[in-house]
């Protein structure tokens, strides 16, 4: 039975570099974000470990390999096939650099080994190809093919994939009987307030909806999401550790702004504190490779408030694994 005699602070990062808006961006578009992740993951280790917070990090299968040999040895046979061909980073394959010396944008393996050095981080997936749930065309049979790739590559580096964060938060509860099939225990869910409902495609990219996320960073529109322990659902065998809040990285247009930000996260930690409930924070590592200094300055804030409530209110820090091994 679990716990529920504190509350528990959860920090998911959605680990990616380019394969994560190679849809959106190019590398030339987005430089600067993309080529400073190795500055930014070896940092965040270091500020992890100043105030012992534990972090999940959820990794694109392709950021595994060391070479684009083994990188393409490791494809699945079946290769998602969506209706909008712009959704398939496997047409980008032949035009990516041969390993991480030459590519920084689309091999990671050098940070994720430092990561794994640390012992005190998990590494869960992202799937393997950065693959998306919900868009039309691609099938269940072809989700497994991707998982089973992410999950075999993470292997070789002896790496137990034990968690799942779906990509642009598009979770397709028809796919967790496969998750749980081959051995993870949790996903993140989304917020329930139906401005962060991913099902309804048009809804979530309407300018509108978007509008309504960015205010919500900043002022409580949607109340503090936070959740009971208790009532965390277990669909399918699979943990749903559903999101708190995305931590906006630093604007420059909007850095009179920014300390209500930060408060709002902390107003959120409060109150899971306080009322013995989860809070899930997240990211991307390369929201934080423009204005390094500013966002991480804001990161400390958040993780010196948590030392607060950790010792007040014996707030607790766990990964998605550990958090889904409780429940």
């Amino acid at each position: 039975m679990m716990d529920v005699s504190n509350g528990y602070f959860v920090i998911s990062l959605d680990f990616e570099i380019h394969w994560g808006v190679f849809d959106k961006k190019s590398v030339a578009e987005y430089k600067e974000n993309l080529e400073n992740v190795k500055l930014v993951i070896p940092r965040l280790l270091e500020l992890a470990d100043k105030y012992n917070i534990k972090l999940t990090f959820a990794t694109v299968g392709f950021l595994f390999a060391e070479n684009k040999q083994e990188l393409t040895s490791h494809n699945p046979k079946l290769l998602p096939n969506y209706t909008d061909l712009n959704f398939s980073p496997y047409n980008k394959l032949d035009s990516i650099g041969e390993n991480e010396t030459e590519d920084e944008f689309h091999y990671a393996s050098r940070l994720i080994d430092l990561i794994k050095q640390t012992k005190k981080h998990e590494i869960g997936t992202h799937t393997y190809s950065h693959y998306y749930c919900l868009e039309d065309g691609q099938t269940k049979e072809e989700f497994e093919a991707d998982l089973i790739a992410a999950i075999s590559l993470a292997a070789k580096k002896g790496i137990s994939i034990k968690s799942i964060v779906f990509p642009r938060n598009q979770v397709n509860t028809n796919y967790l009987d496969i998750c749980s099939k081959h051995g993870i225990t949790s996903y993140r869910g989304i917020e329930t307030h139906k401005i962060y409902n991913t099902l309804d495609r048009n809804f979530n990219k309407k300018q509108s909806t978007r509008a309504l996320r960015l205010i919500d960073s900043y002022l409580n529109l949607t109340g503090h999401n936070t959740y009971k322990l208790e009532n965390l659902n277990t669909i399918s065998g699979l943990t749903n550790i559903p999101s708190s809040t995305f931590l906006r990285p630093y604007s420059k247009k909007l850095s009179m702004f920014d300390s209500l930000k930060i408060s709002r996260v902390k107003n959120g930690m409060t109150h899971a504190a306080k009322h013995k409930e989860l809070f899930h924070l997240w990211w991307h590592p390369h929201n934080f490779g423009k204005h390094i200094e500013d966002n991480f300055k804001g990161l400390e804030e958040i993780f010196i408030h948590y030392k607060i409530l950790n010792n007040n209110f014996n707030f607790n820090n766990v990964t998605m694994e550990k958090l889904a091994s409780l429940v």
